[in-house]
């Protein structure tokens, strides 16, 4: 009796890169988003969104913001503005005019987040969620925190992309960071002394049109992971002169 075929998953990620008005994502805000679906087996980006983000306000978040209750006064009152510093709006290009004529509204961003991972999912199952690929990239898993907790979308983000909670019950998705994929890949090269992306760029001839657009940024960081896959999947020696050692056992037990 034949054994029944088995359905070959699809796995993917999104690519991430944010703009924003600092540092910090617990004060500052979230200015420019860009995403790029990418199937890890074809290499293929097939979706992508953008846009800007309309400014916005801090928000009162967890406990605090179930248990205090305001007066009317104090509803009244304008909320205080998120941080937009003016070195991060410099950095970027982007500035305020920018923001308030061609922003889109925060909570709406979030769901297209989300409908945009739905549609980077092209596999049924867990693990086939997918996971998230940028430079540096814990700096915008920070900022896409911030982002769904202020559209109170926490949860639907922890069902669509791959991860897991951690000790304290904070999810943690699973990402692939290339500052790492590039230390792997160059970190023999005595002329690599820095590891920013147009630098990673410039060294494995990906271009970089408009560094810190969020669009360019996220464009190029998965030209990178591409460059560096195709390496490895040419099934070359890591490094020149490197010997292959003979197989001591030829199986496992798993």
């Amino acid at each position: 009796m034949a054994a029944p075929a088995v359905e070959k998953k699809i796995y993917t990620a999104v690519g991430l890169d944010f703009e924003t008005g600092g540092l910090d994502p617990v004060r500052c805000a979230c200015t420019q988003i860009a995403l790029e679906a990418i199937r890890l087996d074809t290499l293929e980006v097939f979706d992508r969104y953008a846009a800007y983000i309309t400014p916005y306000c801090k928000q009162e978040l967890g406990a605090a913001r179930r248990k205090v209750l305001k007066t009317k006064h104090e509803l009244a009152q304008p909320t205080e503005r998120m941080d937009y510093e003016p070195r991060a709006l410099e950095y970027s290009g982007i500035t305020m005019e920018t923001l308030a004529a061609q922003g889109v509204d925060l909570k709406e961003v979030a769901g297209a987040v989300l409908r945009f991972a739905e549609r980077a999912t092209l596999s049924k199952g867990v693990q086939c969620k997918p996971v998230l690929i940028g430079q540096n990239i814990t700096f915008d898993i920070g900022f896409l925190t911030q982002l769904m907790s202020y559209a109170g979308l926490t949860k639907e983000y922890e069902k669509t992309f791959a991860g897991k909670t951690d000790f304290y019950g904070n999810f943690q998705p699973l990402y692939l960071d290339t500052i790492l994929l590039a230390r792997l890949a160059l970190g023999a090269d005595p002329g690599v002394t820095s590891y920013k992306l147009e630098l990673i760029a410039e060294r494995l001839g990906v271009e970089l049109d408009d560094a810190h657009d969020a669009g360019a940024d996220v464009a190029a960081t998965l030209e990178i992971v591409r460059v560096c896959a195709a390496r490895m999947r040419n099934g070359g020696d890591a490094m020149p002169g490197a010997a292959r050692k003979e197989k001591t056992r030829n199986h496992f037990l798993i």
